[in-house]
Parts: structure tokens; C-alpha cells; sequence
């Protein structure tokens, strides 16, 4: 582990807190990359000239923020800075991903014809017994992963996409330069919940971890449904972000009734 500055004892700030900076300025600099296990309790104590309870206490506040993650009888890793989900943008995973620095990658867990489940039907009004495609992988940045997601797609749009499609790659670019599909408008509902077993399995967390839950379903021009989607996102690795404005006063007391 590269030297790096010594704590002031004589700071108000705890040293917890100040082992957290220094930590999180090698993480963010890449000199602690993604992925690396992070030096011991007791290494990091000795380093720094503190107690074990102080260094614990340190990592404990970087596993709260989603900085790192601790994996049972491995230790603890870098997982990173936490990623934004920002509802104010229609964008594909490997764009978000792309956008933020990170490279994103898929490991597909299922890619198949399949009929429509009700919720699926209803969501892209399709009727009762209609095909979809429907496509299933972990989504991963920097090889980590971070969610799971399946897409699920009218068949009648794009009938020859599992012959076409490396469902490795970005999906939204295919539609748009094979197809024609161009994802304009998209409603997108955010839950929390717990991981269940599979999830945990395929996320590598620990089961019942906080998670977010998105269900979406996309818009071509014409207002036109063309893709619904449920994906599970790990709640260490993600926040949510949106930007809120407030009407003008003169505005809202204008529009109140009569």
C-alpha cells in the first residue's frame, strides 16, 4: 500500500473519518482500483498508528456509503464510487455506463422466444397469447455486477433479432440501426426491497441486501410501447437521482380554483 498522509491528532475531525478520506482519495484517484481487496484491519491500524476498533470503524463507514463491500471469509474489496440512476434521461445500460467511465459488460442468463406474461402483454398492449422476446443477463461495470435485468420486446418488431443480436452488446443500438427503434419517452417506477437468494447468487451479496427494483417500459415517437422492463439493482451500488423545481409563486396562486 503506496505511503500516504498522516492523520492529525490535533483535528476536531474523528480519525476514523480521516482514515475514510484518505482511503476514499486512493480509491478515487485509481491508486486503490476496483476490485482489489483492501489491506486488513490490522495492516491499515499499523499504518495509520491507530487502534483496531478506529481502523474497523473507518472501513465500516466506506462499506456504508457503497465504497467497498465485504465478502465472508475473502475479505474486503473496492467496489468503487456509487453510480447514479438518473430518471431524467432515456438511456441503456451500456450508455449510463459508457457516460460515467465505467466499461460495461453482460453475462446472459437467457435469450428466447417465449409468450407474453400478462404483465408483459399489458404493459406493451399486446393481446392475450402474443410472443414477445425476452432477454435475461447480469449487467456488470468494470466486471462487477449490478443488476439484473430482462427485456422483454414484441416479437413482430424485430423477429429475426436472435439470429441478428449478440446479446452481449447493447441492445438499444441494435434496435436503433437494425430496426428503427428509437427509444424517446420511457415511464419508470423505483421500489426497495431484498435481494432473494437467486438474485444474491447472481449479484454476489449477501441475501435479504437492500436493493432497488425498476420496472420500465419505453416509447418509440408515436407513443407506441416497445420494450418493458424489470431489473434488480444492488442498493450498495446505485443511488437515485432527480432534479425537483418548484412553479412560481404568482404562477401557483393563479392556478388555484375559484
Amino acid at each position: 500500500m503506496k505511503k500516504i498522509q498522516q492523520l492529525d491528532r490535533n483535528s476536531v475531525v474523528p480519525l476514523y473519518y480521516q482514515i475514510q478520506q484518505r482511503l476514499l482519495e486512493q480509491i478515487q484517484t485509481g491508486e486503490l482500483p476496483v476490485g482489489q481487496a483492501l489491506p486488513a484491519a490490522q495492516e491499515l491500524a499499523a499504518t495509520f498508528g491507530v487502534s483496531l476498533m478506529t481502523a474497523r470503524q473507518g472501513i465500516k463507514s466506506l462499506c456504508d456509503l457503497g465504497v467497498l463491500y465485504s465478502r465472508q471469509g475473502k475479505g474486503t474489496f473496492i467496489s468503487g464510487m456509487k453510480l447514479e440512476k438518473d430518471f431524467r434521461q432515456v438511456l441503456s445500460f451500456t450508455e449510463e455506463m459508457k457516460a460515467r467511465g465505467s466499461r460495461p459488460g453482460s453475462r446472459v442468463l437467457s435469450f428466447e422466444i417465449r409468450t407474453g406474461s400478462r404483465e408483459v402483454l399489458e404493459a406493451l398492449r399486446l393481446p392475450p397469447g402474443e410472443q414477445i422476446i425476452e432477454l435475461r443477463r447480469v449487467r456488470q461495470a468494470n466486471a462487477l455486477p449490478m443488476g439484473i435485468e430482462c427485456s422483454s420486446l414484441p416479437l413482430h418488431l424485430c423477429p429475426d433479432l436472435l439470429e441478428t443480436f449478440d446479446p452481449r452488446t447493447s441492445l438499444y443500438k441494435v434496435l436503433a440501426e437494425r430496426y428503427g427503434i428509437d427509444m424517446i419517452v420511457a415511464d419508470e417506477v423505483a421500489e426497495v426491497g431484498l435481494a432473494s437468494r437467486e438474485e444474491a447468487r447472481l449479484l454476489r451479496i449477501s441475501e435479504r441486501s437492500p436493493v432497488f427494483t425498476f420496472t420500465r417500459t419505453s416509447y418509440i415517437q408515436s407513443g407506441r410501447p416497445v420494450e418493458y422492463v424489470r431489473a434488480t439493482y444492488r442498493g450498495d451500488r446505485y443511488k437515485i437521482v432527480n432534479r425537483l423545481t418548484r412553479l412560481n409563486r404568482a404562477l401557483l396562486t393563479s392556478s388555484r380554483p375559484m
